[in-house]
């Protein structure tokens, strides 16, 4: 049963939340309820148990989740960032989120891929700030440059919140003919801004083969980094089109209190099947995507080993 004081923190929460939204507030979902198998080997050398990547210090001592954070954090209001996460995962989150309001904390019964986590983190927003605008990043994610990443992020919020396009992607210019990696075809031949910065989303490559990554990279194509922003509008309105049968059995999560929303959550996650965002919903409504160049930011998907150990020694990075 819930104690009315408990009552009170829930109503003072969304007070405080609604007071935030008093103007078009920009706002994060940071993704980190992944698994991190490929990794695994290594993350157990390090830390001696099974935790995934985004909890382990890879990076000279520093996890990638707390990379993360403090990326973000240079141009985003932490009161405004929603964390998804995992409950098998509590003992290598709870000391680092400990701090985190519970308001800004989604822990999924079990991880059930990057649609459902998605959906549930606008939904939280939308629940606090219906005009708001959204960035989505993973957790698991390198920039040598994060000052170039996080203008190239301020720049398309600035495009959304214009209503240029909906839902703008970042692309990281490709270097080579990666075949591990998701490719951004972009189409010229319609200009959205009159700098060219923005171009509008031909076609998803996901892990294509040597000879269509070397076409892709001579075209001038994009790697995928999955990070994305837009209004929440857009958002739930490009999900609810691709995949109505999940939005609507998600849509309820709207109506509860945030005290009672995990008993819904557990029911409702043992109902569905993993969903893959970029498959069930990027490849679906593509015309209606854009993608926006990252310049030189330096990314890198740290999801296997080779990766990891490629980046670490051309950036000098320190690690055990």
């Amino acid at each position: 049963m819930t104690s009315s004081a408990e009552l009170t923190r829930n109503k003072i929460d969304d007070a405080q939340q609604q007071r935030l939204s008093a103007r078009r507030q920009r706002w994060a979902i940071i993704l980190a309820g992944g698994d991190g198998l490929r990794l695994r080997s290594i993350t157990r050398t390090i830390s001696g148990d099974d935790r995934p990547k985004q909890f382990s210090p890879l990076l000279g001592g520093e996890t990638l989740l707390a990379r993360t954070r403090m990326r973000i954090a240079r141009n985003l209001d932490p009161l405004r960032t929603i964390f998804v996460v995992t409950a098998a995962h509590e003992p290598f989150f709870a000391d680092e989120l400990g701090a985190v309001p519970p308001r800004q904390m989604i822990v999924q019964s079990v991880n059930k891929g990057t649609l459902p986590a998605i959906l549930w983190g606008l939904l939280r927003i939308a629940r606090f700030d219906k005009n708001a605008l959204v960035a989505l990043f993973p957790s698991d994610h390198y920039y040598s440059d994060e000052e170039e990443f996080m203008a190239g992020v301020a720049s398309a919020f600035v495009s959304a919140e214009k209503d240029i396009a909906p839902v703008i992607l970042l692309g990281a210019p490709a270097q080579h003919a990666e075949t591990e990696y998701g490719w951004i075809e972009h189409d010229l031949s319609v200009p959205m801004d009159f700098d060219g910065r923005l171009m509008h989303v031909k076609q998803f490559w996901e892990k294509p083969s040597f000879e269509l990554a070397k076409r892709l990279l001579n075209q001038g194509c994009f790697w995928n980094t999955f990070v994305m922003v837009g209004t929440v509008r857009a958002f739930l309105e490009m999900i609810r089109r691709a995949s109505p049968d999940l939005y609507s059995t998600f849509e309820p999560i709207l109506s509860f209190r945030l005290d009672q929303v995990y008993e819904f959550a557990r029911s409702l996650y043992d109902q569905i099947p993993f969903a893959d965002f970029s498959k069930k919903v990027l490849s679906v409504i593509t015309p209606a995507l854009a993608v926006a160049s990252l310049g030189d930011s330096g990314w890198s998907d740290l999801g296997d080993p080779r990766r990891l150990i490629t980046t670490l020694h051309a950036r000098g990075i320190a690690n055990p």
